[in-house]
């Protein structure tokens, strides 16, 4: 007689039937297994510190170096085939922005506004690492909204404004995942995992892993949005932070992780640590000893334990009537859902195929180049010197010169290329990066590409500053590299630079910071520019040569004064794989410049926290410091971006319907000669409110591609829910009262609610 197939073995059956049959079949170890993520040998990321582990295959999850899928099937093999329940292995990596192909960091990817791009980019990076690396989970999207552009994590989030984060977030977990549950269990989907809950980027002062002291009214206006519309989005996992909020640890808040993520949001994945967190309880002094540990973090909801194997404390604590096994099963059911969701039973093996087969196809590069161009931002671009001014592509109806970008290749025979970003592959693709940052001989520098741009001119190359380690370090921590701030100007670099900038018709710059400057640990109390690219700057500056700035960086950089010496600045962020591509197609007006800022960038470090969506002072018309009197304002704000083309706005109209709900709409013209994309932000202010608001905040978005002369109505809706006022317990209350809808700053119109 054929022994029937145990029904958690039956793809036929619902998931939650499997769950259940599996569970009942399991021993308490083995629940406790379930519970652990472990990584195989020693950890390569130099912020995870920890044993050298040997393989477990009744281990819930892998956090992936990378194996390639011929060492990860054997492994999963074992799992499968040689333990007694044959519970597959949920392999977990940090894919954040691309695996081989690597695309712009999740912050630059915010500045193109269009979260259609994050998506596409999220289904490519999900599709080559399950096909090279056989992962299933990765620890992205990272939604945490930032205010300190010190802190290092923000790289890895969408920027300042909750609203925007939320629609990035959402698109990020389509890309990871598909637009249905039962999308992943199709090849190339992968589990996506909110991080990191909540209020890690509220750090004292940007440090990371820090203290963070966050009212209900801040964690529901700033932090909580984007987390939200991750898990109405489908998200199947989410993270716990390091940090404490309000002297209650992330990782055994139970408010957080059970009232509001399962409670109120309905959230049935499951949440795992971030890395030691739940030792680490010790280090913040809540308790040192493991089983403690094991009972807070696991009774608030905290599911899973990434790496620092607390939970193994699981069985002794279940025997001596410590820990109900309803609270085992709960969590181990969470993790088994999850895995049944992904196929993991049905397809635990990936299909072996040759790197060619699966990544870095030319539609995926393709992709990572449009969102590079996309990204970057004009943050200035004014007319050269009058000796110069053949080099330009002129604009006859402006009548004077037209500023000095883009750069006609026709009329330039010699070009300089300076600056330690100009030859720097992994200050291009970032922290982060996958696969990718450990393969920059796959990635062109501005230096490779520039003779593809500029056939009929000889190219100068010089650093401007004492050599680095290598173009193509693959290391992250690089001592003595040239945009390192700890490196001094040296003058003989800095007079070949000069040399070179004497004999060009025009200077093109890179300067930036290193690749592994942004990221986790990564904080900085200084956000200028090292001295050693200041000084570069001011020897170029004086040679009276038309100057073009090419920024890579992970984060908002403080450098207005160093600003004000160069003629145009294009910031780069960090791009990826095609950043170069990119950068040379819109210097030279083969794309035209379309990013808006995601992050405000300060004058200076001392403005920091700067912010658009900050409340109303108390005095009007004073200056915030005596030392820069009159300069209240960031030198360039949230939205900020220019274009090679201008664009005029008609009046804002507003009605108001049936329930109070708000509609708006504006006319944008493209009112320039060249085809180009504007951004409108819509931004809605409660001008008179019991509980005090924010100047504005943005209520939604789109970005409009317009041709020379064409016009395009925008609209926008707004239910009556969305004007309710946050109030200090959290809570939103709609009061009547008048409103001003704003269309990028550039029209507005006010409207009375009742």
């Amino acid at each position: 007689m054929k022994t029937p197939v145990p029904a958690y073995k039956d793809p036929r059956k619902p998931v939650e039937t499997r769950v259940r049959d599996l569970l009942r079949r399991m021993t308490v170890e083995e629940k406790a297994a379930q519970l652990m993520q472990r990584t195989i040998g020693r950890d390569t990321n130099p912020n995870n510190v920890g044993p050298d582990h040997p393989f477990d295959p009744l281990v819930g999850s892998i956090l992936s170096t990378y194996v390639g899928t011929a060492a990860r099937n054997a492994f999963q093999r074992i799992a499968v085939e040689e333990t007694r329940l044959g519970i597959p292995i949920v392999w977990a990596y940090d894919v954040v922005h691309g695996w081989r192909t690597a695309f712009p960091v999740p912050l630059a990817q915010a500045c193109s506004f269009d979260p259609s791009l994050t998506e596409a980019g999220c289904r490519v990076a999900a599709e080559e690492c399950h096909a090279d690396g056989g992962i299933d989970w990765t620890f992205a999207p990272m939604v945490e909204v930032g205010h300190d552009p010190r802190w290092g994590r923000n790289v890895e989030g969408y920027g300042e404004d909750p609203f925007t984060a939320s629609r990035f977030a959402a698109a990020a977990v389509r890309g990871y995942q598909g637009r249905r549950r039962a999308d992943l269990k199709k090849h190339g989907r992968i589990a996506a995992c909110l991080k990191h809950f909540v209020g890690y980027s509220a750090s004292e002062g940007g440090r990371d892993y820090s203290y963070t002291d966050v009212s209900p009214r801040a964690l529901r206006e700033w932090y909580l949005p984007p987390f939200e519309a991750g898990v109405r989005a489908g998200a199947r996992t989410v993270m716990s932070s390091f940090n404490c909020i309000a002297g209650t640890p992330c990782v055994a808040n139970e408010g957080l992780l059970s009232d509001t993520l399962r409670g109120e949001w309905g959230f049935d994945g499951f949440v795992v640590s971030d890395w030691g967190a739940v030792s680490q309880l010790r280090i913040q002094r809540f308790s040192s000893d493991p089983a403690v540990q094991t009972l807070a973090a696991l009774g608030a909801g905290n599911d899973m334990d990434m790496a620092d194997d607390v939970y193994r404390n699981i069985p002794a604590l279940v025997r001596a009537g410590s820990l109900p096994m309803r609270v085992v099963d709960r969590a181990v059911a969470r993790v088994l859902r999850v895995k049944f969701e992904l196929g993991l039973f049905e397809h635990p093996y990936v299909p072996e195929r040759p790197i060619e087969a699966t990544c870095r196809r030319p539609e995926s590069l393709d992709l990572a180049a449009r969102c590079a161009r996309e990204c970057a931002v004009l943050l200035k671009n004014d007319p050269p010197g009058t000796r110069n001014s053949s080099l330009v592509t002129r604009r006859s109806s402006l009548g004077a010169k037209s500023p000095i970008l883009p750069l006609d290749p026709r009329k330039i025979r010699r070009l300089a290329l300076v600056g330690p970003a100009a030859d720097d592959c992994p200050a291009l693709v970032g922290t982060w990066a996958g696969l990718c940052a450990k393969n920059h001989e796959e990635v062109p520098s501005l230096l490779d590409e520039a003779p593809r741009f500029f056939p009929k001119a000889k190219i100068d190359y010089a650093p401007g500053c004492l050599p680095g380690p290598g173009r193509r370090a693959t290391v992250d921590f690089v001592p003595g590299c040239p945009l390192d701030p700890d490196v001094k100007p040296d003058r003989a670099a800095i007079a070949k630079a000069v040399r070179a900038a004497r004999a060009a018709d025009v200077v093109v710059v890179a300067l930036g910071e290193p690749g592994w400057f942004s990221g986790e640990n990564k904080s900085r109390r200084d956000i200028r520019l090292a001295p050693a690219q200041e000084a570069l700057v001011d020897a170029l500056a004086a040679t009276g040569k038309p100057l073009v700035g090419l920024v890579a960086a992970g984060r908002p950089l403080a450098f207005r004064e160093t600003a004000a010496k160069l003629d145009a600045i294009l910031y780069l962020w960090q791009g990826g794989s095609r950043a170069a591509q990119a950068a040379w197609e819109l210097v030279t007006g083969a794309a035209n410049p379309s990013g808006r800022l995601a992050m405000t960038f300060p004058r200076a470090v001392g403005q920091i926290p700067v912010y658009y969506n900050r409340q109303p002072r108390s005095r009007e018309n004073l200056f915030d410091y005596l030392d820069v009197p009159q300069e209240n304002d960031p030198w360039l704000p949230f939205g900020f971006g220019l274009s090679y083309t201008t664009f005029e706005y008609g009046k804002v109209k507003v009605a108001v319907r049936r329930g109070g709900r708000v509609e708006a709409s504006v006319t944008v013209k493209n009112t320039g000669k060249r085809a180009g994309a504007e951004t409108v932000i819509w931004y809605l202010s409660d001008l008179e409110s019991t509980s005090t608001q924010p100047l504005r905040r943005v209520v939604g978005f789109e970005k409009v591609p317009l041709e020379p002369g064409e016009t395009k109505t925008v609209r926008l809706a707004l239910p009556r829910k969305d004007l309710a006022a946050m109030q200090p317990d959290g809570t939103r209350r709609f009061e009547p009262g008048e409103f001003e809808v704003s269309a990028s700053l550039r029209a507005s119109a006010r409207t009375a609610v009742r």
